[in-house]
């Protein structure tokens, strides 16, 4: 499941793509400065080279998801299956409330570096605090 939400860097909106997985647990998240098809296309290609092919992606009703997507599906053979309903992409929209709860606290970032490096580090946090982090941190040790 993804979703975008919205955060001001330097007084313009960025935008910030997370996936989730049904369990709750984050699977990828990426701060980029444009909502349009070749943004959400880089994410998904991104996300799924790192975590690999889903079943079915979960998205919500922004265009430029779904033409990603789209795009995606045409080159390959087995295609992902998408679904855009408002109520199935709740389970993402809970677990950004954590993010976004802390970014309005911080009144927006100066600069796209910096806002990158500290949602990097607030989504860490966040999996740390979900118990996600712990057993990737085990299997480091071993």
């Amino acid at each position: 499941m993804t979703c975008v939400s919205d955060s001001k860097v330097n007084g313009q909106w960025k935008y910030l793509y997370r996936a989730v997985d049904k369990a709750g647990n984050t699977i990828d998240f990426l701060l980029r400065a444009h909502r349009d098809k070749t943004a959400a296309r880089r994410y998904f290609e991104n996300s799924i080279a790192r975590n690999g092919e889903p079943e079915t992606v979960t998205i919500d009703k922004s265009g430029a998801n779904l033409a990603a997507l789209d795009a995606i599906n045409a080159e390959r053979e087995t295609p992902i299956r998408i679904r855009q309903n408002k109520y199935l992409n709740n389970v993402v929209e809970q677990d950004q409330r954590a993010i976004k709860r802390m970014i309005r606290a911080m009144m927006g970032f100066k600069d796209f570096r910096c806002a990158h490096i500290i949602l990097s580090g607030l989504e860490v946090m966040h999996m740390i605090r979900k118990g996600q982090a712990a057993a990737q941190f085990c299997s480091l040790v071993k």
